[in-house]
């Protein structure tokens, strides 16, 4: 694409970059840019660039993002624009600026082989480790000498990434920490791949095929077999010791590992071919069936028969997938499994699923016979369907139940068919509402059922480990939804009763409130009309021009910018009745929130209000009550009435995602409260300290976005912790019965 003499010029003026050598370059870089971004990409890769020559480290980093982030943007997607640019910025302002142009020479690469925009932010928190490890462990509060081995880092990064995934390259890159932090020489030969120890631990994470290397092939291997040309998305399968991550598809895309080893005979590639195979058999032949009448154990039954069913429809076309697939599918042994000491369906299943694959099958058990001779009836005249399956799956659960089928002792062993997916796709819920009119008060199900209809697609954060001074990439799974309502009328009620303070509130409101009117001209629709421009267009139009139609002006208050989200801990722990006194923490906390929300209402300020609570790392829940753009009426009344706790306290996860929304709030001061009774915790973590840790990090995250964290907490032994985690920037109220009235009065001093 071309752009004319005022187009560029036009371009070249949102570029503040005042670089002779820019004049000779720029057209080109403008015309591969307009190709490949749109109209809001080329303006965010205008203000990157820039940011970029802002820094004060000459023309060859503008050239090198000038030239490379139009390709990676339109790769990995447009985000990446600022993702690079504000990395730039923040590694200029460390004593590493010297790496910024082999890190900006490295991202092209990075990025193919990364594959998404949530893995190459993970290799960029990787180099950001290392600057912050190596700086501030090698010379302390004189931070003034670069990370020894970071330039080598960058200068090998693509080779690293070509032999390693993702995760190969954490633990080599944790390893050279780990044994040379404080050896800047060693450091460097480890980094730059020249010491035997960092050749051994290459050779050692260096194993499978990664997907970078095949991505070409397996998207060929799709068009051709079965004419889709669905977008490939990696996921790391390093990261996650307890749950291992599934493949899935949906609307937007594949998920699939990002590296495959070698099973025996069979290479990682045809392992990837087995998976995507699979999931193209499903897509063409599975139908979604609804989910809500289905126990736990049919839903996999059903799922088990599916699998099989797709399977042998794709067999019939390639039927050399089946060779493939029986020698990738486990071989349960028969009789390994005790039905009466421990819950044997999953094993039962794979013995099924394994007998319909190979007809050479070595079981005698006469169910599984049965029901192998009843699935190929079914398919011997034409492709069946779905539906079908489920009636044959109930029915093969009901034949074979065993004592112990209800046990929590399950057995697993060969059990697991790994290039199958996770069968997201074949379930469908019935929506809330369906059978409301059969129940006059909604009970805790429904309540529970209406959140799930409420619910979004899970967000996932990083959690820092301090043992390895390192994110874990995606380790917290946060799901956030609406929250449920009840009676608006209760937190009129708790108004009433606080009628007094509220008062006294009002009359520091009212000092509080901007008091300045600044008048804002040449408006179309503006509130008044502004003489001097209405004048001046009459004129214009008297004389024949056109005239300005802007002729009105309005006004706003100055002086007040802010925006607000106070976040609230809803685990178990506040439905505790301090000791001498009759309300819970939760009933005291939901009269704070009421009366602070009120006083911001009043005050014009921009809120929002949240509760967080978790259950494992898997499952983060944050609750919206208020959202920004929602005027405090009865339906946020409703929700803030029907608050209710459960579950523990992961609050790093919770601030990251708040921090999301507030940071994208236009103000000029951006403050989170988090109103909390305890210190961060969950069940599936030992060691306090883990949480404590990684809630600092994520408070210094906020800080380094401009946002201000400050915590009121409600525990009388706070102060062991809350320091470690909010610095200076904390209440501890030890009398809980006050915090009605302390709350709304920490708001307006933190914000007078």
């Amino acid at each position: 694409m071309t752009l004319s003499a005022g187009e560029l010029e036009e371009l070249r003026r949102e570029l503040s970059c005042g670089f002779e050598q820019l004049d000779g370059v720029f057209p080109e870089c403008m015309e591969n840019a307009v190709v490949r971004l749109s109209p809001a990409g080329v303006k965010t890769y205008l203000e990157g660039a820039s940011l970029i020559c802002m820094i004060g480290r000459g023309f060859e980093p503008v050239l090198t993002y000038l030239e490379k982030m139009p390709e990676l943007a339109e790769r990995l997607g447009e985000e990446t624009l600022s993702l690079v640019s504000q990395s730039v910025w923040k590694m200029s302002r460390t004593p590493n600026g010297q790496a910024i142009p082999p890190f900006l020479q490295c991202l092209p690469e990075a990025a193919r082989r990364l594959g998404t925009a949530e893995r190459l932010g993970t290799f960029i928190d990787i180099v950001f480790d290392i600057m912050a490890r190596t700086t501030r462990s090698i010379h302390g509060f004189h931070a003034t000498i670069p990370s020894p081995g970071l330039v080598d880092f960058l200068d090998h990064t693509p080779y690293l990434l070509s032999q390693l995934s993702l995760d190969g390259v954490q633990n080599w890159v944790a390893y050279g920490l780990r044994y040379y932090l404080d050896h800047p020489d060693r450091q460097r030969d480890y980094f730059s791949l020249q010491s035997a120890d960092s050749r051994a631990v290459l050779q050692r994470e260096r194993h499978g095929t990664l997907y970078g290397d095949v991505e070409r092939a397996l998207g060929l291997y799709l068009r051709a077999l079965w004419r889709r040309d669905d977008f490939l998305i990696p996921y790391s399968t390093g990261f996650d010791e307890l749950r291992k991550p599934t493949p899935y598809f949906d609307h937007l895309g594949i998920r699939l590992p990002d590296v495959y080893d070698d099973l025996g005979e069979i290479a990682g590639i045809d392992r990837y071919r087995a998976l995507l195979a699979h999931i193209a058999a499903h897509r063409r032949w599975t139908r979604a069936i609804v989910a809500d009448n289905f126990s736990p154990f049919q839903r996999l039954a059903i799922e088990t028969f599916e699998d099989l069913r797709v399977e042998t429809l794709a067999i019939r076309l390639y039927p050399g997938l089946g060779n493939l697939w029986r020698a990738l599918h486990p071989k349960p042994i028969e009789g390994d499994c005790d039905p009466d000491a421990m819950s044997c369906i999953r094993h039962r299943l794979a013995m099924f699923s394994y007998a319909v694959l190979d007809p050479d099958h070595p079981y005698g058990d006469p169910n599984i016979l049965s029901f192998v001779e009843r699935f190929h009836a079914e398919m011997e005249h034409g492709e069946s369907s779905t539906k079908a399956m489920a009636d044959l799956a109930v029915t093969f659960i009901t034949k074979t139940r065993g004592a112990a089928d209800l046990s929590a002792n399950i057995y697993f062993k060969d059990t697991e068919i790994d290039y199958r997916d996770d069968n997201r796709h074949m379930w469908t819920f019935i929506e809330m509402g369906d059978e409301e009119e059969m129940f006059d008060q909604p009970d805790k199900t429904q309540v529970e059922d209406e959140e799930q209809q409420n619910a979004l697609p899970p967000r996932y954060y990083p959690e820092w480990d301090y043992h390895t001074q390192s994110y874990r990439p995606d380790w917290a799974s946060l799901y956030e939804s609406l929250h449920p309502s009840a009676d608006p009328a209760r937190i009129d009620d708790l108004l009433v009763k606080h009628a007094a303070l509220a008062k006294q509130l009002k009359k520091l409101m009212d000092l509080l409130k901007p008091q300045r009117y600044v008048r804002i001209r040449f408006q179309e629709d503006g509130s008044e009309l502004d003489l001097d421009v209405a004048l001046r267009s009459l004129l214009d139009f008297k004389s024949g021009c056109t005239p300005d139609p802007r002729i009105t002006m309005s006004h706003r208050h100055d002086g007040r910018d802010i925006a607000v989200l106070l976040l609230l801990d809803l685990s178990e722990s506040l439905d505790h009745v301090p000791p001498g006194g009759s309300q819970s923490i939760l009933e005291l906390s939901q009269e704070a929130v009421a009366l602070l929300a009120w006083a911001i209402d009043g005050l014009g300020d921009t809120f929002a209000i949240a509760g967080f609570s978790s259950n494992t790392r898997h499952e983060v829940r944050y609750q919206h009550i208020k959202g920004y753009g929602e005027k405090w009426d009865d339906t946020v009344k409703a929700r803030l009435a029907a608050m209710a706790a459960g579950y523990s306290t992961r609050m790093g996860a919770a601030l990251r995602h708040g921090g999301h929304y507030l940071s994208a709030r236009k103000a000029d001061k951006k403050l989170m409260l988090v109103l909390t009774d305890g210190e961060p915790s969950d069940i599936d973590v030992k060691e306090d300290r883990l949480l404590i840790e990684d809630t600092r990090k994520a408070v210094q995250e906020l800080d380094r976005d401009g946002i201000y964290t400050y915590c009121i907490n409600l525990d009388p032994d706070a102060d062991n912790y809350v320091r470690d985690i909010f610095a200076n920037r904390y209440t501890v109220i030890d009398r809980v019965e006050r915090l009605p009235e302390r709350l709304p009065q920490l708001f307006m001093a933190l914000t007078k």
